[in-house]
């Protein structure tokens, strides 16, 4: 055995003891320990964090759908987002869609056995008539489907989370996307820390807080190893897990896309280092894994957005539901909340 390959075993079996037996997270040393082993150890990382999803948070796979109820005309100045009104996307602002046809949208969530629907809106934040049009269009989705309904609506204050809260909302999500010390370099109409304290009114109102990351901005490997334990700070339930679509007219349309291995490494690692989280395959996985998307599911991934996303089309849903199905995946919901 090369010292390379005993120095990665070693490390390796040190993360296994700590998750597995220990039964503790990992140390910001020791993930990053993991972080630069060399590519030839990325399949042992993914067998691992595939044992340490089973061993924290069971089988079950969790579906969730999710509709742009408001698209385009956003304010904000992300650079990944095809939705901004500040760059020359192809997207256009719409109307906020109508009860029916959020409705029809649930409707065919439930019927592929999902458990959650998120209704998502692009602005900087709700607005009265926005927050209102939300809380009566919650109760209406609940009561025809049984499904969790889950809302994304930008930054906000405490007050609206309670309303949020009160008005039955199972899980906000506001993404972070990156860590604190590149925000700037990809969103400049607000900052990172007004992420985080939407974040924190969200757990301090009593719904669960969905959190998730884009990778493959132009930030280091040090910036995603700090976004993991920043993530670990806000504690969220669920992280879904991003990967740069370029999108036309935006900043970064032009940015290579990480490679797919590179992907399942990180998968793993975000796994490592969240072991209880919802880690939720997000957007991106179809052009990025392309027919590695069943390797990332059994390297840390327990939850699917399934269809299309935002501005982009998804994998058809049969496709993921048999991809389940052949690697013996339950499908379930695995909120702590229910």
């Amino acid at each position: 055995m090369t010292t390379s390959t005993y120095s990665t075993t070693s490390a390796i079996a040190r993360a296994r003891q700590a998750l597995l037996e220990e039964r503790r997270k990992l140390q910001e040393g020791e993930l990053a320990e993991l972080a630069v082993l060399p590519d030839t150890s990325t399949i042992s990382l993914a067998a691992l964090a595939h044992e340490v999803r089973l061993a924290w948070c069971g089988e079950t796979v969790e579906l969730e759908g999710i509709l742009s109820t408001k698209t385009g005309g956003c304010p904000e100045d992300c650079a990944f987002c095809g939705q901004s009104a500040r760059f020359p996307s192809p997207v256009k602002a719409t109307p906020l869609l109508d009860a029916g046809q959020v409705l029809k949208a649930a409707r065919e969530t439930a019927a592929l056995g999902a458990s959650d629907f998120c209704i998502v809106l692009a602005l900087r934040g709700p607005t009265e008539r926005i927050l209102s049009r939300i809380l009566e269009l919650v109760p209406i989705v609940t009561k025809e489907t049984g499904l969790h309904v889950n809302v994304s609506a930008g930054i906000l204050t405490r007050e609206q989370a309670r309303r949020l809260a009160d008005g039955g909302v199972h899980r906000y999500n506001h993404n972070i996307e990156t860590a604190r010390s590149f925000f700037p370099n990809v969103v400049t109409t607000h900052t990172w820390e007004e992420r985080a304290t939407t974040c924190q009114y969200v757990i301090e109102a009593g719904m669960e807080l969905c959190c998730g990351a884009l990778l493959g901005m132009g930030e280091s490997d040090a910036q995603r190893l700090e976004l993991i334990g920043q993530l670990a700070e806000l504690d969220p339930a669920e992280v879904p897990v991003n990967f740069l679509d370029p999108r036309p007219g935006t900043p970064l349309s032009e940015r290579p896309m990480i490679a797919a291995l590179e992907a399942i490494r990180w998968i793993a690692l975000f796994r490592l280092g969240l072991p209880g989280v919802i880690l939720r395959y997000a957007g991106g996985r179809e052009i990025t894994l392309r027919d590695l998307q069943a390797l990332g599911m059994v390297s840390g991934i327990n939850a699917l957005i399934v269809g299309n996303y935002l501005t982009t089309m998804g994998r058809d849903p049969g496709e993921d539901l048999a991809m389940l199905e052949d690697l013996k995946m339950p499908i379930g919901a695995i909120s702590g909340v229910i």
